[in-house]
């Protein structure tokens, strides 16, 4: 007697942790959700943007009303957040509402004295609170192409490793909190001159008519290639940038948060500098909404 095949059900994590709340939804947010919902891992969420909220649910995660309701009723808490306000107004419900083996992983970047402040908050509830920017982009966060930056307590973030694995291909622990954001504004530096160079060089290609998609996949393959050539380039011809996986307006508090850590350690950055005009011009422009493979617009226009 033939029966009819079982549907398969979805892999559960092997961690003492289930639920899983993703505070902030956005691009990076919604992309993590997902991932984790397929890891199987049992997942909620909040944003005070109704859309974010419709495509939560169809990726198979719970709405919530508030941070707070989620803080109730999960076992760790995802931040991924715009602002310190937004941060600072989440940790105040999250420690009125979340219990004491509650864990918030805090990876939106931010300054490292905003994300102690709301660490302080919390840690006065009995809430573990842990620094953990992400290296990558919205696209990236799809493909579970992401890098955590971990800093805080070994045993929390060891604890947490079936979670990051669930929407990450590596972490790695950096020790004291705060260590994390100092990697992430390294990383964010190098991003910031490998975006704009990528746009030079394409630019340049594209006058000699070389379209941008065949000089990314070649450059791609030698020593002038990196990963904003791979992720970036592509968005550089056809006004790509029109999708945004990270905003031009968003990415201006990066650049804020880089210069003032280089004006702090008194480092020289005369490639970085020579930057920040052409990210304000994009801004001028009109590409606050669009991604930063804006700047070959910029540049393009510069030179017309």
């Amino acid at each position: 007697m033939s029966t009819a095949p079982k549907t398969p059900r979805p892999a559960q994590p092997a961690s003492p942790i289930q639920r899983v709340g993703m505070l902030g939804v956005g691009i990076m947010g919604r992309a993590m959700a997902a991932n984790l919902v397929k890891a199987g891992f049992v997942v909620s969420g909040y944003d005070p943007d109704p859309k974010a909220m419709k495509r939560l649910k169809a990726a198979g995660g719970t709405p919530c009303a508030s941070a707070g309701d989620m803080a109730s009723t999960v076992d760790v808490i995802i931040c991924a957040l715009p602002s310190p306000e937004a941060l600072h107004g989440a940790a105040q419900q999250i420690a009125e509402r979340g219990h004491r083996k509650l864990l918030v992983v805090e990876t939106s970047t931010l300054d490292i004295a905003d994300k102690t402040t709301a660490r302080d908050a919390l840690h006065a509830k009995g809430i573990v609170m842990l620094d953990c920017p992400l290296s990558g982009t919205g696209a990236q966060a799809v493909h579970k192409d992401l890098t955590v930056y971990a800093s805080g307590p070994k045993a929390a973030i060891k604890k947490l490793a079936p979670v990051f694995a669930g929407f990450s291909k590596n972490c790695f622990d950096l020790g004291a909190f705060g260590n994390g954001m100092k990697m992430k504004l390294m990383a964010n530096l190098l991003v910031a001159i490998h975006n704009v160079s990528t746009a030079e060089a394409l630019l340049l290609g594209q006058r000699w008519g070389i379209q941008p998609k065949d000089a990314v996949k070649v450059l791609s393959d030698g020593a002038g290639g990196s990963r904003m050539l791979q992720v970036r380039g592509p968005l550089m011809q056809g006004q790509g940038w029109n999708t945004p996986t990270m905003k031009v307006g968003i990415w201006q508090k990066d650049m804020k948060l880089i210069a003032a850590a280089l004006a702090e350690a008194q480092v020289p950055a005369p490639l970085f500098a020579a930057t920040v005009p052409v990210y304000n011009a994009a801004m001028a422009l009109g590409h606050a909404e669009h991604d930063t493979a804006a700047v070959f617009d910029v540049l393009s226009r510069m030179s017309s």
